[in-house]
């Protein structure tokens, strides 16, 4: 287990795309920020518990046709922490929109998986990012349901006060099998050095609290009230073996509460379809972006 924050200049040393890497300060936070490729701008935004090791894939097969920006949200990767209340979906948001402005872009395409497309369609609601088109990779658009949906939210901010707890969980996840086990319960197959990434991850007690800080806060009653007013187009891509958002969410999304919204399924993948295909997933957002004008066919 780790049980210091990770150090770029250690734990960075191979991080996926290091070259392409650099901090940012924004939103009075120290960003880690990765650019590359030209053309129109493509923003990536991972979920919960990732970083930006989740395009290493991707990233640089979109970045022939456009310029790819990825970042480690507040509190995970290399990202610095933020106060608790940022970690809320409109906290992301404002604090995304600031290190936008940092770096000088407008994204003419956005790409979220799950927890980053409800990130993401937070900022399109609220006018911060104006794109052709938002890609949502086995997005969380909908709140926690079932039996224990009345006791997630406050178990979840007990859990997130206090660092002992974030330690034992990294404790627990340092565990042989332990990461293994997590990425299956996802319906997802990675190889070897997507595993050893997450564990790097999950085994410190930092990214950990930064996780629980965000379920913790993740309060998403009023996307379902505004995302019918959506102002861009979305595309629901959905991995067919997805165990952590369920495909029938997104069936749910289009039926109930964006009718005009596109639906893709990929067959064999889970949660995280991106990674187990990188070359399926790139060419499907690039064929998107050029159908929606941002890429000239």
């Amino acid at each position: 287990m780790l049980t210091r924050p990770l150090d770029w200049r250690i734990d960075g040393r191979d991080w996926p795309h290091r070259e392409a890497s650099r901090f940012v300060t924004a939103a009075g936070l120290r960003w880690h920020v990765q650019e590359m490729g030209s053309g129109p701008v493509a923003l990536l935004v991972h979920g919960t518990a990732a970083s930006t090791h989740s395009w290493s894939g991707l990233a640089p097969r979109l970045a022939e046709c456009l310029r790819v920006v990825a970042m480690d949200l507040p509190g995970h990767g290399f990202t610095a922490s933020p106060a608790p209340h940022r970690f809320r979906p409109v906290g992301m948001a404002r604090a995304l929109d600031g290190l936008l402005g940092v770096l000088g872009v407008r994204p003419s395409l956005v790409i979220g998986h799950s927890a980053g497309a409800a990130i993401l369609a937070r900022m399109c609601l609220d006018g911060r990012v104006a794109p052709r088109v938002l890609v949502s990779l086995n997005g969380a658009f909908l709140p926690f349901r079932g039996i224990a949906s009345p006791v997630f939210s406050p178990l979840a901010k007990l859990l997130a006060r206090g660092e002992l707890v974030a330690t034992l969980i990294a404790r627990q996840a340092a565990r042989p099998g332990a990461v293994e086990r997590l990425i299956r319960g996802t319906g997802s197959r990675l190889d070897a050095p997507g595993i050893e990434r997450y564990r790097r991850l999950v085994c410190t007690p930092r990214h950990v609290a930064g996780t629980l800080r965000m379920a913790a806060n993740w309060d998403l009653a009023w996307l379902r009230r505004e995302l019918p007013q959506l102002p861009t187009e979305l595309v629901l891509v959905v991995g067919r073996n997805d165990r952590s958002v369920v495909p029938a969410e997104a069936y749910r999304v289009r039926r109930e509460l964006v009718p005009e919204a596109r639906l893709i399924e990929l067959p064999g993948v889970g949660h995280l379809a991106h990674e187990e295909c990188p070359e399926v997933t790139a060419g499907l957002i690039l064929g998107i972006a050029r159908g929606a004008g941002v890429l000239v066919p």
